[in-house]
Formats: structure tokens, C-alpha cells, sequence
């Protein structure tokens, strides 16, 4: 019938499409049985049961691929990386074989340096006259940034920093983060603002110099700020609970640890520390730091001035002009023009000398408690002469290291007590509780009271 109708070849082709799509559906059938009988399905009783059943094999199966994947890949990386380590070239992930300088050279970008006449005498900036009566308008027209937050609390702008390279030792790196994580608690305790630069902003002023072109342009550039408030980044607050005695300072603008006797009588070249001290934002210290930068400038300069200051200054060794010596000298020389400003502080240690305060320590935890920062619980310790991020230092490393821990523990257990815990020892990293669990926290004080401090409320 169908050969009538198709004729003889068509018949053929037909039958065979027809014998085909049978055993193509015959063999589908059989794999969908197979399929259901592997996967599980059927089980339940529903179709929809059974697609659910499917998928939740199949993702099964997916994810037991999925680690062997990264293991494989994990493998791939490590063989990649034992290569590099043997043969340090390009590519490595191996940080301890990576050559870093390869990444802190300086680049040439084209730009020509600025370059100061050196005919002209240096300056830090323009020269500013009438700061006070800039400042006082702006301050004027922005009355929600009040130079004081409440009565006797002044604004205040903490400013350390360090080197933009990396130090020349691995484990300065360490102690710079430890010094700067110890700045940051007391300065959330206190209300104050922190500022932490790593940029040299004149290739001029370099090593004890940096600073002062940092003061200049922060103070320029926050009006609101009272008293900026610098700080090496080798010293630690070891008072946590000390407030400064701001209404002490009302009528100075340059609060510097040291003693009248020994700048004004004997121009003691240590007689004062300007590793931490306090400069008002005002005219005065804008003079003061344009009498100062001079001596600063790296090279003829800095060394004839280096003479002077060996020359003039008692106990002076014969080095450069560093910042400390100048300032001794221009205080003991300028005394009318700058001394009634001036507070040389010896009340307590706005900076304190590491070698007489470190062994100490737990004679001040026994006999006394934070809040006096002076001998009997020491503001700041200051690790002068360690120089962690140097190659080498004036004293044995072991010996600084160990001490600079001793002195972050101390200043950090005040922290830790807060939340109820301690450092097993000053010489520890590790901590442990020293006051169990309250299901009613909010009863709960801090032994120092430093959790909401009077000290740190602020007007609003």
C-alpha cells in the first residue's frame, strides 16, 4: 500500500526511519529507568519528588568535585612556587625570596624636581603674617568646628608617623604597628585626633627635620585644631587614664618636656626633648617654626649649623644640627623673644627616658595605680637611642626588643582590663580573663573607669 502510494525507494527510507525511532525510544526508556534507578528516584511517589531527588544527586556530585579541583590546583601552585623559590626569578609568591626593592625603587616619572636656590635662605613656605586673624574668621564661619571641645579641652591633633620604605630590619616593621596601635587607644580614650604620615613632603628637611614642614602644613590646613601635639614613633603612652593639665598650658603656646635651669643657665644640649611635645595653632608658633627650619636643610647647611650648636651647647657631641640641639639653642639664645610662651614641663614625663622607667614597671603596678604620669606611672616611655627600624641602634637589640614589649604590655594591659582581660606577664603576647562572664553587662565597670571616661565627653 505504501510502495503505491511513495513508491519503492520512498517506501524503504520510510520503514527504516520508522524501525529506527523505535529503537531509539526503546533505548531512551531503558536509560531513563536506569537513570532513576541510580539517582535514587521513585522513591517518593511524585514526579516532582523525583526531578528534586535528581537535582540534589546531581549537586552532590558536583560539589565531591569541587575540592579535588582546588587540591589539584593548590598542588599545581605549590610545585609553581617550590620552582620560583629555587630559581628567584620572575613570578615567585615566595615573599622571603622576593628582592622588595624591586618595588620601593624610586621611579622617574619625568617631572623635574623643584629645586631651591640655594643663594636664597631656606623657608618652609610662603611667609604668613596674619594667621590669627585668618584663623579667628574661619573659625567664625564654621561654628560646628570649635577650636575647644568643652571648657580647658582643646582640640587636639596627635601627628607621628615614619619612613615611606620598609624598615631596614623585618622586625621594626612589627614594633612601628605596635607603636601606632598603642597612639590609637590613648587617643580614642581622650577625645583626640591622630594623624599618621609616611611621606616626606620636603627632601630637604629629612630625618630629625621631616617633622617641621608636617606641623607647618597641618596646622595650615585645620584651623579647628588647637594644639598640635607631635610624637616620635619610638615612643609609647604608658598612662592610659593621665589627662594633660590643658588649663596649665592657657596662656603658652609650646609645651616641651624639660627644665628652665638647664636651657636658660647652662644651655644643656639635653635640657629639653622634642621627641613629644605641644605647639599651639597660631602666629607665634608659625615664627617660631620659621626661626627653627633653617638650620634643617640637609647638606652646607645643616653641617655649619651642626658646628654652632657643638660649639655653644654644653655636652654636645660633633654630629649635624638635629632639631633638639636647635631648639636648645634658640631658647637659650632668643630667651626674651620666645621663653614667656614657652612651658619646659618636668611634672610628669611628656616624655620619659626608657633606660630608668622600664625595670621599674612592676614596682608601679605593686605600690601605685594609671593616672599620675609622672615616676610613679610614667605618660610616655620613650625608647630614645633603640632605632627598631634602623639596621643598627645604640644599644643591643635583644635588650631594646624586650623592653619595648615590656612597655606596649604595660601601657596595653590598661586597655585589655577593660574587657576583663590581662597579659600573662609584661614580657607576654598571650592574655588571659581576669574577671568571669555577667549575663548583665551593662552593671559591669572597668577598674580604671575607662570605658566612658569624664575626660573624653565632648560638648555637642
Amino acid at each position: 500500500m505504501i510502495g503505491r502510494l511513495l513508491g519503492p525507494r520512498r517506501a524503504r527510507q520510510l520503514q527504516r526511519f520508522v524501525r529506527n525511532g523505535k529503537l531509539t525510544i526503546f533505548c531512551l526508556f531503558l536509560t531513563v529507568i536506569m537513570f532513576r534507578g541510580y539517582l535514587g528516584a521513585g522513591r517518593f511517589g511524585t514526579p516532582e519528588k523525583d526531578l528534586d531527588e535528581i537535582r540534589e544527586t546531581l549537586s552532590f556530585i558536583r560539589n565531591r568535585a569541587e575540592p579535588r579541583r582546588v587540591l589539584e590546583e593548590a598542588l599545581i601552585s605549590a610545585q609553581g612556587g617550590l620552582k620560583s623559590a629555587e630559581n628567584a626569578g620572575a613570578g615567585s609568591n615566595n615573599y622571603a625570596a622576593f628582592d622588595i626593592t624591586k618595588i620601593f625603587r624610586d621611579e622617574d616619572d619625568g617631572a623635574e624636581e623643584f629645586n631651591r636656590d640655594p643663594s636664597q635662605p631656606y623657608s618652609l613656605g610662603p611667609k604668613i603674617s596674619d594667621w590669627d586673624e585668618q584663623r579667628a574668621e574661619w573659625l567664625q564661619r564654621h561654628p560646628k568646628f570649635p577650636n575647644f571641645l568643652r571648657e580647658h579641652k582643646p582640640r587636639v591633633l596627635l601627628v607621628t608617623g615614619s619612613s615611606p620604605k620598609p624598615c631596614e630590619n623585618p622586625v621594626g616593621d612589627h614594633y612601628l604597628l605596635k607603636s601606632i596601635k598603642n597612639k590609637i587607644d590613648y587617643c580614642r580614650l581622650h577625645a583626640i585626633e591622630i594623624f599618621y604620615n609616611m611621606a616626606l613632603l620636603d627632601a630637604e628637611m629629612s630625618g630629625f627635620w621631616a617633622k617641621l614642614p608636617l606641623i607647618r602644613k597641618l596646622m595650615l590646613s585645620y584651623p579647628e585644631v588647637e594644639f598640635l601635639w607631635w610624637m616620635d614613633s619610638d615612643a609609647m603612652f604608658t598612662d592610659m587614664a593621665f589627662e594633660l593639665p590643658w588649663e596649665r598650658y592657657k596662656d603658652v603656646n609650646f609645651v616641651l618636656h624639660g627644665w628652665d635651669h638647664m636651657i636658660y643657665d647652662d644651655k644643656n644640649w639635653i635640657g629639653l626633648n622634642t621627641g613629644s611635645f605641644l605647639l599651639r595653632n597660631c602666629q607665634w608658633s608659625l615664627d617660631l617654626l620659621d626661626t627653627w627650619a633653617p638650620m634643617g636643610p640637609k647638606g652646607k647647611a645643616r653641617e655649619e649649623a651642626g658646628k654652632v650648636l657643638t660649639r655653644e651647647l654644653k655636652g654636645r657631641p660633633v654630629f649635624e644640627a638635629d632639631d633638639q640641639s636647635a631648639m636648645v639653642y634658640i631658647l637659650a639664645t632668643q630667651k626674651e623673644k620666645w621663653a614667656d610662651k614657652v612651658y619646659l614641663e618636668s611634672a610628669y614625663y611628656l616624655h620619659g627616658y626608657w633606660g630608668i622607667l622600664v625595670d621599674k614597671y612592676e614596682d608601679m603596678i605593686e605600690s601605685y595605680h594609671p593616672g599620675y604620669g609622672d615616676h610613679r606611672w610614667p605618660l610616655v616611655t620613650h625608647f630614645v637611642g633603640c632605632k627598631p627600624c634602623g639596621k643598627f641602634g645604640d644599644y643591643p637589640v635583644e635588650r631594646c626588643l624586650k623592653q619595648m614589649d615590656r612597655a606596649f604590655n604595660f601601657g596595653d594591659n590598661q586597655i585589655l582590663q577593660m574587657y576583663g582581660f590581662t597579659h600573662n606577664s609584661l614580657g607576654s603576647r598571650r592574655v588571659r580573663r581576669i574577671r568571669n562572664e555577667t549575663s548583665n553587662p551593662i552593671a559591669m565597670r572597668d577598674e580604671l573607669g575607662l570605658l566612658h571616661p569624664a575626660f573624653k565627653a565632648v560638648k555637642v
